[in-house]
């Protein structure tokens, strides 16, 4: 509750995207509604909230996603100490990865900006991008 930009997913199952957030990646969960479908999630820096489709108030006028998958066109890059207990965890639940891992260099300036990287997508499709940080080099070739 102290970042100045925290999305919030519209999701089909709060309950089922909770136990995804916190049971499997490790958010801690500061507060909800159960009343709502809401929970507001935190995982070191980053903060989420989860909201269930017709409980609480629900944006509608066309702004509801209807269909899997949801957010379409938007991944959340989430930078974490180290993506390889993630990874362990989400590989012996069986859940997929949208993207490998992979380590990417990435140019800022005259510099690059390394990371380690893969994609999930939570219960409603939803790209989470989490990164682990490998440094900076000068910029390659």
């Amino acid at each position: 509750m102290s970042n100045a930009l925290v999305p919030e997913f519209a999701v089909s199952d709060w309950r089922k995207s909770k136990s995804f957030y916190c049971d499997l990646l490790g958010f801690d969960c500061l507060y909800e509604r159960a009343e709502e479908g809401f929970c507001y999630l935190r995982l070191g820096g980053a903060e989420l909230m989860i909201d269930q489709i017709g409980l609480g108030r629900s944006f509608d006028a066309g702004h509801l996603p209807n269909t899997y998958p949801f957010g379409r066109g938007v991944n959340l890059q989430i930078r974490v100490a180290a993506v390889a207990p993630l990874l362990a965890a989400l590989a012996g639940a069986g859940h997929s990865l949208f993207l490998p891992v992979e380590d990417k260099w990435y140019r800022v300036g005259t510099e690059e900006s390394g990371q380690r990287q893969f994609i999930v997508a939570d219960p409603d499709g939803y790209l989470l991008r989490f990164c682990q940080e490998l440094g900076s080099r000068p910029v390659q070739g």
